[in-house]
């Protein structure tokens, strides 16, 4: 089987495979292509790339001559103009939100794979591309916070005097939230997190930071570890903490999202009026409508004297370890995918393999996004 590697556009500096993990698809008995410099903002060569073994083409060949197309971003209308019925595709589709893309590739009769939407289970774990690039984003928005900041993080005994240390607020203590948690604690500054989930209180305990907790929120087992929506009741409760601790801070980081929904809103226009000026917010659920109320996807702006921070990728700014980690993730699925002589082998029985492909045969085979489109 040949497999092609696509370079990304619109400003993505990552790129699904850098050439170790091509190492690692060679010994795995099969052909690699690569589109001329597709690893070039990841700090990765054309020659690094056929030092490892792959060939270097240009983007029409590797889509003519490739059986899997492997790319981070999803398709342009061109890409998937040019792919061939029966053609795999392998990368981040967020076909939970982007349904004219699910369409289309169905139409082209393209079996997609979309690896944001791979089922939540332990064997999973090592295939998590959401929790790979959380860990990047939880780590970026603490260093973006500390630089557009005008305090220090840490406390400091100086010649003027004492300086206090910063005080962060976290909403939500997912994988982004836990890192924005390491991240911050190690640069001194003190920290409370809330979450609705009261399962990830010892960890944030254990990262040496505060639980801020909410009583009578709904902890649903069934959602894989992510947030489920909560009551009115609990809403109107959780609002009236969230907005007493978060008038006291000197930054907010914003991580809580729902699969498939918009962000809910945590912090309301009148709360961040009354934070202190200069503060920051970093909303990391600015993609999906932002934890603040006042947050543009994309943007930063100021809203009286406090600064907030759409940004949702801050993947892109860490290209070579996070176009690592996405290369190793990528890599761990496509073993569910290729036989040991190196043939494609679908194997509809992997529940895996089945959870995680979009389109298969013009068809939309995947059942969380068929209830979606019949909604």
């Amino acid at each position: 089987m040949t497999i092609g590697l696509l370079k990304e556009s619109g400003g993505e500096r990552r790129v699904a495979l850098l050439p170790e993990a091509v190492a690692l698809l060679k010994k795995m008995n099969v052909q690699i292509l690569v589109e001329k410099d597709a690893g070039i903002s990841a700090f990765s060569s054309d020659s690094e790339y056929e030092k490892a073994g792959a060939t270097i083409a240009a983007k029409p060949e590797v889509i003519s001559q490739s059986e899997m197309i492997l790319k981070i971003n999803p398709p342009t209308d061109s890409e998937i103009n040019s792919m061939k019925q029966g053609q795999v595709l392998l990368g981040v589709l967020n076909p939970l939100l982007d349904k004219e893309l699910v369409k289309k590739l169905a139409l082209a009769g393209i079996t997609s794979f979309s690896l944001d939407i791979i089922p939540r289970t332990s064997r999973a774990q090592s295939m998590d591309i959401l929790s790979s690039m959380a860990t990047v984003n939880g780590y970026k928005a603490v260093l973006t916070a500390a630089s557009n900041l005008p305090k220090f993080f840490p406390m400091f005994m100086t010649a003027a005097g004492t300086i206090t240390p910063a005080k962060l607020l976290i909403l939500g203590a997912g994988v982004a939230g836990l890192q924005a948690v390491a991240t911050s604690r190690k640069l001194g500054a003190v920290v409370e997190v809330f979450d609705v989930r009261a399962a990830v209180k010892e960890e944030v305990i254990g990262l040496g930071a505060k639980f801020v907790e909410v009583e009578g929120a709904i902890d649903d087992k069934s959602a894989g570890g992510y947030a489920v929506t909560q009551s009115e009741e609990f809403r109107n409760k959780q609002a009236a903490v969230i907005h007493e601790h978060a008038i006291k801070s000197d930054v907010i980081i914003c991580t809580a999202q729902i699969p498939g929904r918009k962000a809910p809103v945590l912090l309301k226009k009148e709360t961040v009026e009354l934070m202190k000026p200069g503060a920051v917010i970093v909303d990391l659920a600015a993609s999906t409508g932002g934890n603040c109320e006042l947050t543009r996807n994309n943007e930063t702006i100021i809203h009286n004297g406090i600064t907030i921070i759409g940004n949702s990728f801050f993947a892109i700014d860490m290209p070579a370890d996070a176009s690592k980690m996405f290369g190793k993730n990528t890599v761990n699925f496509m073993k569910l995918l290729i036989t040991s002589d190196g043939a494609l082998n679908l194997n509809w029985e992997d529940d895996l393999v089945k959870g995680t492909c979009v389109t298969h045969q013009k068809e939309i085979v995947n059942e969380r996004i068929k209830a979606l489109l019949t909604l």
